[in-house]
C-alpha cells in the first residue's frame, strides 16, 4: 500500500544544429554519469545527467562533430561499451564503428552484411550482440572476435536474405534484450506464418549460442522486448487490435512460457513503442502513443496485481523516449526528439493516511480502505474511485466528520472528494463512484505536492510552459476551493466544486515536498532541493520557518517529510521528520536513526498528539521510541541500542528493546491509533500483516487506566495477554483497592472479574514483566510496593465491591468464592462455609427465596474444586469437623469411597473430641489436636504427654493447659528437658531441670554445655562433701584446659583446687600476664614471678620476629602487586589500541575478549563458561567449590585473582583488636619486672609493621583506581612517611605506651 511521488524533475535543452533534426537514439556512461545522444543528422551529443542542484551550474553541454560517413549511409544503432571508454554505433550499410569521446577518433571495426539493426552489449561487457538486417545473430567479444552466428528470423526457403534490403530503424527499442546475470537473452523473431504481426521469443544460451527455448507464435506488437534485471520475466506486447482491444503487456518465463498479462487500459489503436525495467524490477516503464498524446505509464507490481502507479503526458510530436539510470532505481531520464532531457526522480510514499485509511492509486481507480475498520488484503478494497484521468497526486485532510479529497490528475485537471465519517464507509462495501473533475476560472496548471491548508485551501507546485501569459517555470500555487452545491451529508460527492487561483509565487529552486503546519492555521512547511525549508503562511509568502538556524534544517534532500505536533498545541512545539534517500531518520536538525527503512506516528491520546514514532531499520528491527525521548534529547545508545541489532546479550531484558520484523524488507506502512495500538506491515510480496508492539499496548492501556476507562483496559489487557496485575500494580494495589468498586461496574462481567481475580499474584509486574516500559508518562515508581499485601489485600476489595454494589446472582457468589480460593493462603475453609450455608439452606427448604439469586452447594462446590485442588479442599471440611461435607466433597472430586468412606466411618463412631483430636492428627494441626485430647479427660494424658514428644513445640503449650495440676506439670517439663538435653541445647535444659527440681540431670547439663559455675552452684545445692567438690573441680579444670580455655581453667585451680603454681602456668599459656603477676606476687612466690617473667620476655621475642618478618612480607606483596598492575595497564591499552585498529564480528570480539579476562593474569574480568562447562556434571561443579573453599586465601602466582588476592592478603595482615589487646598488656607486664629495653624494642617492631602495612594497603587502593603507576608517587617509603604522620591522632595505635614513645623518640 504505497504510492509512486514524483519527488523532483530537472530539465534541460539541448542546442540542435537545424531545426528539422531529431534525436533518435541515446546512450549512458555510468562512469561518468554523462548522456549521450545521436540525431538524424549522424551529430553526436553529450551532457552530464545532474541532479537540480548540480544542474543550475552545469555548463559541460558541448556539440561533437558529425561521424564521417556515407551521405547515403545513417546510424541505426549506438551504445556506450565501458570497457573502451567509447560509443559503438552501427549503420544500414553494415558498419560497425567505434567513437572515442575524448579525442574524436572514429574507428571502423568492422563491417556486417545486410545492414546493422540493432547493437546490445552483455550487462558485464564482456560481448556484443549484433543482429543484422538480414535477421541474423553476431555474437562478437569486445576484441571484435566473431564466437558464432546464427539466424534469428525464420524465413521461408525462397526468400534470398540477400536480397532484404536493411530499412533505417527510427525505433529505439531493440528486439535483443539481455538477462541480467548475461547468461542468457532473448530476441524477438520473425515465424514463418504470413501475418507479419506473428513472432516468437526466443532464448539464446550466450556462452554456446544454442537456442534454449520459443515462445508460441502470437501477434507481437513492434520489437518491444525487455527482460527483467533479476531474471523472472520477459516482457513483450500483444498487439490485439484486430480484436478491437487494446494492446496487452504479457510476461513470459525463461522456458518461453506464458506466465501472466494485463491490459494498458488504453484505446484500441495505442501503441507500445518501448518497455524499459528499473535496476530493481519492480517499475516498469512504456511509451504508449495514442492518437492525440503520447504517455509515460509506470506500473509497479503487488500481491499479483498490476498498478499504474503514474502517468505522463505529452505532446505526439516530442516523440519521448526514456530509459532507467542503471544506478538509481528510481531515476527516470526522458528526452524528446526536438532534444528537451528530463530526468525524473520518484520516491516511494505509503498510502496510508493519518487517520489509518489506505488510499491506493491504480491509474484512473483509488482504492479506498478504512484500516481501522478492517484490514483488507491489497488489492482487494472497501470501495473505489474512479477519475476521468490517471491520478498523479493526492492530499487528504479530515477535519471533524468530513474527510476532503484533492486528486491531480495526468491531463492537468484537479478534482475534489467529499467523504462522509470512515464509521460510515461500510455500507459503501463494493461500490464504484465515478468522480468529476473541478471547473476553474483560471489556469491551474499540472499540480504536484499538493497539501491542503485548511478544507478550502489547497497549496501546491504547479509547472507552466512557454504558453503561460507569466514567467515559465514552477510556481507555489494557493488555490481557493469554492462548493456551489449543498451536499447531502454521509454521501460521497464531487460536483459543484470550482477553483480560484488565489496566488502564485514563483519558485527559484525545486521544491521536493510539501508538509502542512499543523500547529498554524493556513501554513505549510516547504522543502527546497538540498535540504532547506521555508514556512509558507497564506498571503504572506515564503518565510524560513526555522529563522535561519542551521542545526534543525536537513542537511540533505528528504523525500519523505512530516511535521507533528507534540504535547499541547503551541506553535513552536513541534518535530519536524526527514528521510533521506541514505535511510537518515532526521528530527529538527539532527539525525535520529542511520539504517531507517519506514517509520510512522503513533497516538495513544483523543486529541491525537503524538506519543510515540514507530520506525522500522534495513536489519528488519522494530523500535518504538517515545516523543517524549526526542523532546528531552534522552536518546543515549544504551536506550535503543543505536537503532542496531546487538548480538552480545547478556539478560533478557534488553532482547526487549525491539523487536525482529519476521519477513526481511517488510515495510511500516501505517498504523492504528488508540487503544487498538496496532502497526501495520507490507510486506515485499505485498501481504499486510497488522502487529501489536507491546509497548504501544501497555501505553494505551495506561492511558485507559489514567482516565478511569476500566472496562477499555481490561478488554485490551484480555486481547493482548497482558498481566492482568497491570491494571492493579499501575497505580498501586493501595490506590486500585479504593476504586475497586468502579472496576467492577464498569466490567459488569463477572466471568471476567472473576478470571481476574485469579491471575492476582504478589508480584510487581511494572518492575519485573514490563520493567523496560516503565518510561511510559504517567507511570509512577514510588508505590510503597508490599508483595505480601497485595493479593489479600485486592481481593479483599474485590469481595466487598462484589456485595456493596452487585446484586446477589449465582454468577456472584461464584465470584466471591474465587477471591477466597485465590487468597494468600487459601481461606478454603471460609469458603466451604458459605457452600455449607446454601447447603443447610437447601435441605431446610426446598423453596427458600435465594434459590433463584445464588448457586446450588453442589455447583458451588464444583466451582471451589475447580480453582484449588481436591486435597486442600476436602482437608479444609475436615477442619470443620463435618463429615457430610467432607464426603459430599470426597464424591464431587471423584475420590474412591474406599479410600475415604471407612476413615469418616471411623471418626463418626468416636467420641466429639476424639473425633476432633483424630482430624487434627491427619491435617497435622497439632495444637488444636492437643487441646482436643487433653480435653478429653485423665485418661488420654499418656497420649497428650506422646504428642508432646513427637512435636516439641507444643510443650509451651501443654505447661498453659495443665498448670493446674502440679504432677503432670512436673512430667511435662521433666520430658521437655530431656528433648532439649536430646538436641544439645543444654543451657537451656538444665535451667528446665532445675523447674522440675531435678538437680540430677541439671548439673549434667551444665557440666555438659562447660558452664562450671552453674555445675558448682548445682553441686552446693546437692549438699556434695568437700573431697567430692574438690574432685569435680579438678575434673572440670582439666575439661576446660582441654578445651582451649586456661584462664577459665586457671580460676578453678586457684579458686577451689588451690593448685597456684598449676595456675600461674594456665595463666600464662592464656598469656593473661598482668593478672599471673597479680596470682604471684599476692602469694609472694618470688619463682612464679621469676616464671611470669620469663615467660613474657620469651612471648616478646617471638612477636618481635614475627613483626620483623611481617614487614618483609609487606615489602614483598606490594612489589609484586605494582608489578602486576604495571602489567595489566599495558596489556589493556595495547588491547584497546587493537580494537580501534580493527573492526571484529560482535559475537566473535565478544567471547573472545570475555574468555581471555578469565584466563589473564592481570585482569578483574569473570570467566565465560563455554557450552561443555554448561553441561558439567555437578559433582565436578562440588569438587570444584571444595577445592575454591581450600585454596581460599592462596596466592597462585599467575591466576586471574592474583591481584585481589595480594590486595586483600594485604589487608588481612592487620593487627586484630585482639593482638593489640594482648600486646598492650604484655608491654606493661614488661615494665613491672624491669624489662624496659625489651617492651621498648617490641613496642618499636609492632608500630613499624602496623605503619607499614597500613602503608600498603592505602598505596594498592590508591594504584587500582589510577591508570599510570608512577614510580615516584606509589612508593611505599612516602606513604609510610604520610601514614607515620598520623600515628599519633589514630585510634589504631591506641595499644602503644606513651612513656615508651617518649623514651623511643629520645634514643632515635
Amino acid at each position: 500500500m504505497k504510492n509512486l511521488k514524483l519527488f523532483w524533475e530537472f530539465t534541460s535543452n539541448l542546442e540542435l544544429q537545424s531545426n528539422d533534426e531529431v534525436i533518435r537514439f541515446a546512450a549512458l556512461d555510468i562512469d561518468r554519469n554523462r548522456l549521450f545522444f545521436c540525431s538524424s543528422t549522424n551529430f553526436i551529443y553529450s551532457t552530464q545527467l545532474s541532479s537540480p542542484q548540480e544542474g543550475r551550474n552545469n555548463t559541460s553541454l558541448h556539440v561533437i562533430e558529425a561521424i564521417d560517413i556515407e551521405p547515403d549511409d545513417v546510424i541505426t544503432s549506438m551504445d556506450y561499451l565501458m570497457e573502451k571508454e567509447a560509443l559503438i554505433l552501427g549503420t544500414s550499410k553494415g558498419l560497425l564503428l567505434l567513437y572515442n569521446n575524448e579525442d574524436g577518433a572514429t574507428e571502423v571495426v568492422g563491417k556486417v552484411e545486410g545492414g546493422i539493426r540493432c547493437i546490445s552489449p552483455s550487462p558485464d561487457g564482456d560481448m556484443l550482440a549484433v543482429i543484422t538486417g538480414h535477421g541474423q545473430i553476431l555474437m562478437m567479444t569486445h576484441d571484435w572476435d566473431l564466437l558464432y552466428e546464427m539466424a534469428n528470423d525464420e524465413l521461408h526457403e525462397d526468400i534470398d536474405v540477400s536480397e532484404q534490403a536493411m530499412i533505417p530503424n527510427s525505433s529505439t527499442e531493440n528486439p535483443l534484450s539481455w538477462r541480467g546475470d548475461g547468461k542468457y537473452f532473448a530476441t524477438l523473431s520473425t515465424a514463418q506464418e504470413s501475418s507479419s504481426l506473428h513472432k516468437k521469443i526466443k532464448v539464446w544460451e550466450r556462452d554456446s549460442g544454442a537456442l534454449h527455448s520459443v515462445s508460441e507464435s502470437k501477434g507481437f506488437m513492434g520489437a518491444v522486448l525487455e527482460w527483467m534485471p533479476s531474471g523472472a520475466k520477459i516482457a513483450s506486447v500483444y498487439d490485439k487490435q484486430h480484436e478491437n482491444n487494446c494492446p496487452s503487456v504479457v510476461f513470459f518465463e525463461r522456458n518461453g512460457l506464458e506466465r501472466s498479462s494485463f491490459s494498458i487500459n488504453e484505446e484500441s489503436n495505442a501503441v507500445v513503442n518501448m518497455m524499459k525495467w528499473n535496476s530493481n524490477s519492480d517499475l516498469l516503464a512504456a511509451i504508449v502513443r495514442c492518437k492525440q498524446y503520447d504517455l509515460i505509464k509506470i506500473w509497479f507490481f503487488s500481491n499479483n496485481h498490476w498498478y499504474l502507479k503514474k502517468e505522463i503526458r505529452y505532446s505526439k510530436e516530442d516523440s519521448i523516449r526514456v530509459m532507467w539510470d542503471p544506478t538509481n532505481p528510481m531515476q527516470l531520464i526522458c528526452w524528446t526528439a526536438g532534444g528537451q532531457i528530463t530526468v525524473c526522480k520518484f520516491s516511494w510514499v505509503t498510502a496510508v493516511m493519518e487517520n489509518s485509511t489506505a488510499l491506493v492509486i491504480d491509474g484512473y481507480n483509488m482504492f479506498l480502505t478504512p484500516l481501522s475498520l478492517s484490514l483488507i488484503p491489497p488489492p482487494m478494497y472497501l470501495f473505489k474511485l474512479r477519475f476521468p484521468s490517471p491520478i498523479s497526486d493526492i492530499a487528504f485532510t479530515c477535519k471533524g466528520s468530513k474527510n476532503h479529497l484533492a486528486a491531480s490528475l495526468s491531463d492537468g485537471s484537479l478534482s475534489i472528494v467529499e467523504l462522509p465519517s470512515v464509521d460510515t464507509w461500510e455500507e459503501f462495501e463494493g461500490k464504484e463512484f465515478i468522480i468529476d473533475s473541478c471547473y476553474s476560472d483560471t489556469e491551474v496548471g499540472s499540480l504536484r505536492h499538493i497539501q491542503w491548508l485548511d478544507s478550502h485551501v489547497l497549496l501546491g507546485v504547479a509547472h507552466y510552459g512557454s504558453k503561460h501569459s507569466g514567467r515559465p517555470g514552477y510556481y507555489l500555487q494557493e488555490i481557493e476551493i469554492v462548493c456551489s452545491e449543498n451536499h447531502i451529508p454521509d454521501l460521497v460527492t464531487s460536483s459543484g466544486w470550482h477553483l480560484k487561483n488565489s496566488s502564485n509565487t514563483f519558485l527559484e529552486e525545486v521544491v521536493i515536498g510539501i508538509v502542512p503546519n499543523l500547529t498554524k492555521k493556513y501554513s505549510a512547511y516547504v522543502q527546497f532541493d538540498g535540504g532547506k525549508v521555508f514556512n509558507y503562511t497564506s498571503k504572506l509568502g515564503l518565510v524560513p520557518c526555522f529563522q535561519r538556524d542551521d542545526d534543525k534544517g536537513f542537511p540533505t534532500s528528504c523525500p519523505l517529510m512530516n511535521v507533528v505536533s507534540v504535547g499541547d498545541n503551541v506553535a513552536s512545539n513541534y518535530l519536524l521528520f526527514g528521510l533521506d534517500e541514505s535511510y537518515r531518520l532526521h528530527v529538527n536538525g539532527r539525525v535520529l536513526c542511520n539504517n531507517c527503512s519506514s517509520f510512522a506516528f503513533y497516538s495513544c491520546l483523543a486529541d491525537q498528539v503524538i506519543t510515540h514514532i514507530v520506525l522500522a531499520t534495513k536489519q528488519d528491527l522494530l523500535f518504538i521510541v517515545d516523543i517524549g525521548d526526542l523532546l528531552n534529547g534522552d536518546l543515549e545508545v544504551n536506550k535503543y541500542e543505536n537503532f542496531m541489532p546487538v548480538f552480545k546479550r547478556r539478560n533478557e531484558e534488553e532482547n526487549r528493546k525491539y523487536g525482529n520484523i519476521w519477513e526481511r524488507g517488510a515495510r511500516i506502512i501505517g498504523v492504528i491509533h488508540g487503544d487498538e495500538a496496532a502497526v501495520i506491515l507490507q510486506t515485499v510480496r505485498g501481504n499486510l500483516e497488522c502487529i501489536f508492539p507491546r509497548k504501544l499496548v501497555l501505553n494505551s492501556i495506561i492511558n485507559a487506566l489514567e482516565q478511569n476507562r476500566f472496562s477499555d483496559a481490561f478488554h485490551m489487557v484480555r486481547r493482548h495477554r497482558i498481566d492482568f496485575n497491570v491494571i492493579v500494580d499501575h497505580s498501586g494495589w493501595q490506590a486500585f483497592s479504593k476504586i475497586a468498586s468502579e472496576f467492577v461496574r464498569q466490567v459488569k462481567n463477572l466471568s471476567h472479574v472473576t478470571e481476574f481475580v485469579c491471575a492476582m499474584k504478589n508480584e510487581n509486574v511494572m518492575e519485573t514483566l514490563y520493567k523496560i516500559y516503565l518510561s511510559l508518562p504517567g507511570q509512577n515508581l514510588d508505590k510503597g510496593y508490599d508483595s505480601d499485601s497485595k493479593l489479600n489485600s485486592v481481593l479483599l476489595a474485590i469481595r466487598n465491591a462484589l456485595e456493596d454494589h452487585i446484586e446477589e446472582s449465582p454468577a456472584r457468589e461464584l465470584c466471591i468464592l474465587t477471591t477466597l480460593a485465590r487468597s494468600n493462603p487459601p481461606a478454603l475453609e471460609e469458603a466451604l462455609k458459605r457452600i455449607k450455608v446454601i447447603r443447610e439452606l437447601e435441605l431446610s427448604d426446598s423453596n427458600y427465596p435465594k434459590r433463584n439469586t445464588s448457586p446450588s452447594a453442589e455447583e458451588a462446590l464444583k466451582h471451589l474444586l475447580w480453582l484449588s485442588e481436591a486435597e486442600p479442599v476436602y482437608e479444609a471440611a475436615l477442619g470443620l469437623y463435618d463429615l457430610n461435607l467432607a464426603a459430599i466433597v470426597a464424591i464431587n472430586s471423584q475420590r474412591d469411597p474406599k479410600e475415604f468412606l471407612p476413615f469418616l466411618q471411623e471418626l463418626e463412631q468416636k467420641p466429639s473430641q476424639l473425633m476432633r483430636y483424630s482430624i487434627d492428627l491427619k491435617l497435622q494441626r497439632y495444637k488444636s489436636a492437643l487441646k482436643h485430647i487433653i480435653t478429653a479427660g485423665d485418661p488420654y494424658f499418656a497420649d497428650s504427654m506422646d504428642l508432646m514428644k513427637k512435636n516439641p513445640q507444643l510443650f509451651p503449650l501443654g505447661l498453659q493447659l495443665i498448670n493446674n495440676d502440679p504432677a503432670k506439670r512436673k512430667q511435662v517439663l521433666e520430658a521437655w528437658g530431656d528433648h532439649l538435653n536430646d538436641i544439645k541445647h543444654f543451657d537451656v535444659a538444665a535451667t528446665t531441670y532445675l523447674c522440675c527440681t531435678n538437680l540430677e540431670k541439671a548439673l549434667k547439663a551444665y557440666r555438659a554445655c562447660g558452664n562450671w559455675s552453674g555445675v558448682l552452684t548445682v553441686a552446693g545445692l546437692t549438699n556434695l562433701g568437700k573431697e567430692e567438690v574438690l574432685q569435680l573441680a579438678t575434673e572440670i579444670c582439666e575439661e576446660l584446659n582441654a578445651m582451649g580455655k586456661p584462664r577459665e581453667a586457671a580460676k578453678l585451680a586457684i579458686e577451689y583446687c588451690g593448685d597456684v603454681v598449676n595456675g600461674v602456668g594456665l595463666l600464662i599459656t592464656a598469656r593473661d600476664w598482668e593478672e599471673a603477676l597479680r596470682i604471684a606476687f599476692m602469694y609472694k612466690r618470688d619463682d612464679l614471678v621469676s616464671e611470669v617473667k620469663n615467660g613474657a620476655i620469651e612471648c616478646a621475642n617471638l612477636l618481635i620476629g614475627e613483626y620483623e618478618e611481617g614487614l618483609e612480607k609487606v615489602g614483598k606483596y606490594l612489589t609484586r602487586y605494582l608489578a602486576i598492575r604495571q602489567r595489566r595497564i599495558l596489556l589493556e591499552a595495547k588491547l584497546r589500541l587493537e580494537d580501534t585498529m580493527t573492526e571484529v564480528d560482535d559475537d566473535v570480539s565478544s567471547q573472545a575478549s570475555s574468555n581471555f579476562s578469565g584466563m589473564s593474569a592481570y585482569t578483574t574480568g569473570t570467566r565465560k563458561g563455554s557450552a561443555a562447562s554448561i553441561i558439567s556434571s555437578s559433582a565436578s561443579s562440588r569438587a570444584r567449590d571444595a577445592r575454591r573453599q581450600r585454596n581460599k586465601g592462596k596466592i597462585r602466582a599467575g591466576s586471574p585473582g592474583e591481584e585481589i588476592a595480594l590486595v586483600d592478603h594485604l589487608k588481612g595482615m592487620s593487627l586484630t583488636s585482639g593482638s593489640k589487646s594482648e600486646l598492650k598488656s604484655l608491654l606493661i607486664s614488661l615494665l613491672m619486672v624491669g624489662e624496659e629495653a625489651t617492651a621498648k624494642k617490641l613496642q618499636r617492631s609492632g608500630e613499624n609493621f602496623q605503619v607499614a602495612q597500613m602503608a600498603a594497603v592505602k598505596l594498592a587502593e590508591d594504584s587500582s583506581s589510577s591508570e599510570v603507576i608512577d614510580e615516584q608517587a606509589h612508593c611505599l617509603d612516602s606513604y609510610v612517611e604520610k601514614t607515620r604522620r598520623v600515628v599519633h591522632v589514630s585510634e589504631e595505635f591506641s595499644w602503644r605506651l606513651e612513656v615508651l614513645i617518649s623514651s623511643i623518640s629520645l634514643d632515635d
